[in-house]
């Protein structure tokens, strides 16, 4: 049998060390996202599904009550101002005297914006933004005197450009 004394040791080698290279490399990548996963925690996920399974079944009466109240509406948004023109048309007994008009982001919570619309005339309401909001948002109308079950609402998923004229109607 013939021994070969020119072989260096192991860790003399290339071969290990890249291959222990490249495992170092996928724990170091591996922490750095979990590090970055930490610092930004996804708003996006809901902690209590029960709860939010139960209040789909309630928000679902309310789309049913403004369907057969026959509600509809629409709103502009000044570009300049942020001020909210809304029209609400509908059989309502009494008009209420305020609505919440709520501009829902699907991406990112912070950007959410709930509008508390007052009655100036008749069928006429009026609110204002702090700042412009633009692209698309989930939109949710409501009556806030009447939350829960007793209440409506109305809800459209809309691309949202200032100055331009958006109907919302009962599904």
């Amino acid at each position: 049998m013939q021994h070969d004394e020119n072989i260096p040791p192991w860790y003399k080698q290339f071969w290990p060390w890249f291959l222990i290279s490249i495992l170092v490399f996928a724990v170091v990548i591996g922490l750095g996202l979990l590090y970055v996963s930490m610092l930004n925690p996804d708003s996006m996920v809901r902690d209590n599904y029960y709860k939010e399974g139960r209040a789909i079944n309630m928000h679902m009466g309310r789309d049913h009550r403004a369907s057969e109240l026959g509600l509809s509406a629409s709103f502009t948004v000044d570009e300049l101002t942020g001020d909210i023109s809304l029209q609400l048309d509908g059989e309502l007994q009494q008009l209420p005297p305020q609505l919440a008009l709520e501009l829902i982001s699907p991406t990112h919570a912070e950007r959410d914006r709930t509008v508390m619309l007052q009655q100036i005339s008749g069928n006429r309401y009026t609110g204002q933004l702090e700042w412009g909001i633009r692209g698309r948002h989930y939109i949710d109308l409501s009556d806030p005197a009447l939350p829960g079950e007793t209440g409506w609402r109305l809800t459209d998923e809309i691309t949202l450009v200032m100055g331009q004229q958006h109907q919302l109607a009962a599904k």
